[in-house]
This record gives C-alpha cells, structure tokens and sequence, in this order.
C-alpha cells in the first residue's frame, strides 16, 4: 500500500554542550494515481556555538544547513519501488546521495520483505582555507523483514551496512599530547583518521498492541565498526490514547558504547600513532533518553472535509556520561586530571500534520 497522502510542517530545536540548532522543516507526500506517490522535503537548521572539543582550539561559529530531499513510490502488485534522491548544503560541506528500494509483502501481507542500496557523494572544505578540498564515498545497503507473528504483535529484524572512504574526521578538531614545556601541560595537533570505515548494526523492533488501543515498543541494536567500536541501545515506548483527539506518549531509551582504537583523550606525544582521536563520540560513553510526546487531532475543516489536522509536540532530554573524554575548558586542573565531561541537551520539535 502506498503512503498516505500528507502535508507537514515542522520547527525543531536542540540546546545542549554549548551548541544550539533550530530550523523549520516541509514535507509533502501526495498520490499521482493509484500506483505512484511523490514526496518532497525541504529542512533548515541554523548551528551557533562550539562543543567543547572544539572550544580549545577554535572560536565559536554559525552556521546554516539546508537540506532537500525528493522521491517516488511506485506500486506493482505487492511491491512497492522506491527512488529517493537528497542533498545538504552548508558553507564547509555539501552531500548528495540517491537510493534505490524495494519492499516486498508476501503471504497474505503477514511478511514483508524490504532491500535497499545507498550511494552519497560528501565534499568537505574548511572555512578561511580555500585549498583545502577533500571528499567522501558513502555506501550502505538495508536489509529488512518485518512478520505480523498475533493480531497484537509485530516485530520487525532489520540489517545495516555502511560502507564509508575518503576524509571522515572533522577538519576543525585538533587532538592534544603532553607537553611539559607548556604552562597547561600539553600542546596540540591535527586528528588523523583511517580513510575508510565499514558498520554493521543489527536491530530488533517488537510493537505490541494492547486491547484499550494503546501501544508499547521495545528496541534492541547492536552496532559495530572497523573503528573497534561496540555500541548497544534499548528503547521502550508508550503510547496512550486518551480520546479520539488526544494521544500521549513516552519513552525512555538507554545507549551505550565503547572506543575507537585510535581514541585517546591525552596522547603520550606527538605523532604517537599513525591514526589519533579525539572525539568525544569516538570515546567511550552512554547516554539516557526520556521523551514526553502529545499529538491533538483538530477540528475538521468544513471547507476540506477530507482533510485531517493534527498537532503534534515533542520533547527529549537527553544526558550524556563520558567515560575518558575529559574537560579541558576548567582551566585550574592538572593536564589528564580534569574532570570527566558530563553533558545535558534538550530537543523539542512541533509539527503541524496535514492527511487527506
């Protein structure tokens, strides 16, 4: 079945480790037929500020992302064809990239079976250098099996592979070694990263419908890389109707990993290996999710019976705990004695929903 047709407008907002990003988003999706839909998507956010494994070596920035994305369903039978084509542009980095999908529902739409391949094409330049030009293949493929097991369960296997070569670490971020002929005690370099990076990550997806038509979903993922990283997540999530306008939800999702190989927070000197890190999503860290949601179904319109109005609003709160990734903004602290870095963000996103 192909999606249904809809019109959404969302602002979203991130406040977190010294960084804000916040922009509208559009999205149209609408029917040309009985066996092909279209879909277009336009997204705008603004960051301002600097994390703080940028603050030690660079000024505090700001800058605009735009993002558009366009595609096409085409229904054959049980199958349904998809094309999809996005690019992202900002001042230091564009991407594009197509993908090609398929999903498959088989006996009797108990079973589906989806495949999909991905090809991006990243350039990458560094603000206040013109020379500077490098660039990024991305590769993944998507393999899926969704089986409706009772009338009230749902669970879906799904299968991940990213292929990624070229320049993958962030032009702006330095990594620091120890340095006694420096007042703070270390000096600074240049990351250095392997230029290629192969992921794998495998997630379970279990939906059970309870009878007072309210939902739970339980989510399990393990992933993996060339980069030695191991990392896990769980997440529950609640969805309550109250009425046949007001729908509450709730969530809490747990997410832990351990380090890249060549991530150290302090190196022992300069170039003391051919690869080094220092990017705190690179160390060893976890994180913890609690998101509150409502959606209200408005009135409908007497001038657009058909139509259906909703709004929706959003919050996360999310806390992140580093394990080996430590403060260097606290000025009073020997070097590799600063204290731990500890993160708190807020995400808040509003939609305006429009089906028909």
């Amino acid at each position: 079945m192909l999606p249904q047709d809809r019109a959404d407008l969302m602002y979203h907002a991130y406040q977190g480790g010294g960084v804000s990003i916040d922009g509208p988003a559009v999205m149209l999706r609408k029917k040309a037929g009985q066996s092909v839909s279209l879909s277009a998507y336009y997204y705008v956010d603004t960051v301002s500020g600097a994390s703080v494994d940028v603050q030690a070596t660079a000024s505090a920035y700001t800058e605009e992302r735009e993002e558009k994305r366009v595609g096409i369903d085409y229904l054959a039978g049980n199958s349904i064809v998809s094309l999809n084509y996005a690019q992202s542009d900002e001042n230091d980095y564009n991407a594009k990239s197509v993908s090609f999908a398929i999903a498959h529902d088989t006996f009797g739409g108990m079973t589906t079976l989806s495949l999909e391949a991905g090809l991006g094409d990243d350039e990458v330049g560094r603000n206040g250098d013109e020379s500077f030009s490098e660039s990024l293949k991305r590769y993944n493929y998507k393999l899926g099996w969704t089986q409706v097991l009772t009338d009230r369960w749902i669970a879906a296997l799904n299968v991940q592979v990213d292929l990624d070569e070229g320049f993958l670490n962030n032009p702006y971020r330095s990594v620091r070694y120890l340095n006694t002929n420096e007042s703070r005690g270390y000096s600074y370099q240049a990351e250095v990263y392997p230029n290629t990076r192969n992921t794998v990550a495998i997630a379970l997806v279990n939906k059970f419908y309870l009878p007072y038509r309210a939902a739970v979903s339980v989510n399990l993922r393990h992933y993996q890389d060339s980069w030695d990283i191991r990392a896990f997540d769980a997440e529950v999530e609640y969805v309550h109707p109250l009425s046949q306008q007001w729908v509450l939800e709730a969530k809490m999702r747990w997410y832990s990993q351990g380090q890249a190989n060549f991530y150290r927070d302090l190196f022992d000197y300069a170039n003391q290996q051919n690869f080094m890190a220092r990017d705190k999503e690179l160390s060893e860290f976890n994180n913890i999710t609690l998101g509150l949601g409502a959606s209200y179904m408005l009135p409908v319109w007497g001038a657009w019976p058909e139509a259906k109005p909703e709004l929706t609003l959003q919050w996360d709160h999310i806390r992140f705990n580093y394990k080996n990734f430590r403060n260097v903004t606290v000025v009073d602290a020997s070097a590799g004695l600063e204290p731990l870095y500890r993160l708190e963000a807020n995400v808040i996103r509003a939609f305006f929903s429009l089906y028909f």
